[in-house]
Parts: C-alpha cells; sequence; structure tokens
C-alpha cells in the first residue's frame, strides 16, 4: 500500500484538482479519502491502479457534489427563515448529514419510484394524480411506493444501527 500511495498520491492529486476547478485543498481531501477507502476494502492492483484508484475518486467526487448540492439547498431554506428561527451550528450539521444520507438512499431509487415518492410524501399527491404525472396506472404507482418505502426501511435500520 505505501508504494502505491507514493507512486500515485501526485497523480491522483492532479487528476481531483481538475476535477474541482482547481480547488488543491479538496482535492488533497479527496485523494486521502481514496485511499482510506481502498485500506477500508484492499484490493490487489496490479493491472491498472490509476483506473482502480480513479473509479473511487470519481465516486467521491460525485458525493462531494451532491453533498455541495444538500448544502446550498440547506442555506437556501435557512436564508428565506427569520434569524431567530436558525438552529444551532450542531444541528445545522446533523441536519445536513441526515438530508445526505436521505438523498443516498433516494439516489438508489429507479427514476420513476424516486419521482413517485417525491410527489407523494413533498407534494402530497395521490396516488392517481401521481400516476398521471408519471404516465403509470395507479397499481404502478403503488408498485414504485413499496419500493421506495422499502429503502426508507433499509435506511431507518442503517440509521440505528449506526446509532447503536
Amino acid at each position: 500500500m505505501d508504494r502505491l500511495y507514493v507512486a500515485h498520491i501526485g497523480w491522483l492529486r492532479q487528476f481531483l484538482r481538475r476535477k474541482l476547478g482547481g480547488d488543491v485543498h479538496q482535492a488533497a481531501d479527496l485523494a486521502q479519502d481514496t485511499f482510506v477507502r481502498l485500506l477500508m476494502r484492499p484490493r490487489t492492483l496490479t493491472d491498472e491502479p490509476r483506473a482502480y484508484l480513479s473509479t473511487i475518486a470519481r465516486g467521491l467526487l460525485v458525493d462531494h457534489w451532491r453533498r455541495q448540492t444538500v448544502e446550498r439547498a440547506w442555506a437556501e431554506t435557512l436564508a428565506s427563515q427569520p434569524p431567530a428561527m436558525a438552529p444551532s451550528a450542531e444541528d445545522q450539521a446533523i441536519v445536513i448529514e441526515t438530508l445526505c444520507q436521505i438523498d443516498a438512499m433516494l439516489a438508489r431509487l429507479a427514476d420513476k419510484p424516486r419521482r413517485a415518492f417525491v410527489l407523494s410524501q413533498i407534494h402530497e399527491m395521490t396516488y392517481r394524480e401521481i400516476g398521471a404525472e408519471l404516465g403509470v396506472s395507479e397499481r404502478m404507482v403503488k408498485k414504485y411506493m413499496a419500493q421506495a418505502m422499502l429503502q426508507c426501511l433499509l435506511f431507518q435500520a442503517e440509521f440505528t444501527q449506526a446509532r447503536a
């Protein structure tokens, strides 16, 4: 692992810096996270270590960009609230982490089940209205919602286990 790190950390930082628009510090953080992921799931990398490292790094980039999107949406929501309603920094961090986890949970769903869930839970649409919106039957909406609810239950189980 030491040789792999020494041989490729510079290249990986450069790769990530280009993807991050020149952000040296974030690139260094994500490069470190890439090797941490590799340490958590050791593999023998003989053929193309850069291909494997870049695959891990791209996944971390997607996570980073998704988190930024969630953080921006949260900041916009806070900006629209009276300052007296602003939660503490600790509560804000908890909310952002929870929102990121929910976003990841929803990302595991296919497009239509995810949209059905959001239309139901956020927009409070009926299954009939969702079916019309998605161009599917009410029965199919029920199937989509069952898929989404399964993901919710899995998320809850993971969340509960992580807190235990």
